[in-house]
């Protein structure tokens, strides 16, 4: 039984052209899910994902979606809630580049460049993560909520803060 969600996948042993893979977490690895997102609870988490391999120019597409239904603390209300997100996504890897190759030039760094395989693997449960995680808000709030100040004493400054300073004026 698998306590991680991770499905790792040696580059080596893929196959030249097409690839699908359906990831599904069970009870236990959403605890997990729970844990590495940092959110209360993960009531589901599903992602489909598509491979392409071409082995002669030594690029690895995975493309796919991934669906998942979250519970969050809103920051304005600090009542839980539940969200639904979806989200479609495409990475490419260089399976023959090195680090170096790829990260010499920091000249241009809006460069779309390729990812890396380190170690001669990937792993698909790691990349459906990430995707997630990138879509998530970093202050979760319910739909409708809206953020309003609350000014708590509108009266002027009855204490000059400079006052301590006239005094040593003489």
């Amino acid at each position: 039984m698998q306590k991680e969600f991770s499905y790792p996948l040696k580059i080596d042993e893929l196959g030249q052209g097409e690839q699908k893979y359906v990831l599904k977490a069970d009870k236990e690895q959403l605890q997990t899910l729970s844990k590495i997102l940092q959110v209360p609870a993960v009531k589901s988490f599903e992602a489909e994902m598509k491979l392409v391999f071409q082995k002669k120019k030594g690029l690895l597409e995975v493309l796919g979606k991934v669906k998942a239904e979250l519970s969050l603390i809103s920051v304005i209300s600090l009542e839980p809630f539940d969200k639904e997100y979806k989200t479609d996504f495409k990475v490419v890897y260089d399976t023959n580049a090195k680090y170096e190759d790829i990260y010499q030039d920091d000249e241009d760094i809006n460069l779309d460049l390729p990812d890396i395989v380190i170690g001669g693997q990937i792993d698909l449960g790691d990349i459906a993560i990430e995707q997630l995680a990138l879509v998530l808000e970093d202050h979760p709030r319910q739909e409708g909520e809206i953020f309003e100040a609350v000014i708590e004493d509108d009266s002027p400054i009855k204490h000059n803060p400079f006052a301590v300073l006239e005094k040593l004026k003489k």
